[in-house]
């Protein structure tokens, strides 16, 4: 396999990242969650106004992972008023990180979360959190395995089935700290 290439995305990358979204929650989510549950999640969260409103967020980022010219991943950040909640105003989520199906188990997903990390440092935050949802025991052994542990819960309502996402944290020493 060749080097993943890892760029960050701008609004001309509006369509790929929705086709990824897509694509990518109903790969993971809809064994598990009704069609309609399904089908309006996407409707409400990855339509062009909102996919661009996040793009255009100057407190959210958004990097591409790119193999051999096919986008095949993302990772979605957030800061400060853009974090689906206010862990911290020392902190940075990781909102999304989104890899296709027929790439899992290929380590994207460890590079999209090293970016991320990569990123928390430079900025100068002191945690990353995320929220992973309580049945998905594969993303939350990933995130155990790096170092990311439990701090609280909160509710994720899909359609009419409000779920449990558990909130992870990893606290990170960064770069600005040694300045």
């Amino acid at each position: 396999m060749n080097p993943i290439k890892i760029r960050k995305a701008t609004i001309s990358d509006l369509e790929i990242i929705q086709e990824i979204s897509r694509q990518t929650f109903i790969e993971t989510f809809a064994e598990v969650n009704t069609p309609e549950n399904i089908k309006n999640y996407i409707q409400e969260n990855f339509n062009s106004e909102q996919v661009a409103l996040e793009i255009n967020n100057r407190e959210s980022a958004f990097y591409l992972a790119i193999l051999d010219y096919e986008t095949i991943a993302y990772l979605k950040i957030n800061f400060g008023n853009a974090q689906t909640e206010i862990h911290s105003s020392q902190s940075m989520e990781i909102h999304r990180i989104y890899v296709l199906k027929k790439f899992h188990g290929k380590k994207i997903g460890q590079i999209l979360l090293n970016e991320a990390i990569k990123i928390g440092q430079q900025s100068g935050v002191d945690s990353i959190w995320l929220g992973v949802w309580e049945k998905n025991h594969k993303a939350i052994q990933f995130y155990i395995n790096n170092d990311f542990v439990e701090f609280d819960k909160h509710h994720f309502t899909l359609g009419n089935d409000v779920q449990t996402d558990l909130l992870m944290e990893l606290r990170i020493i960064n770069q600005a700290n040694y300045l």
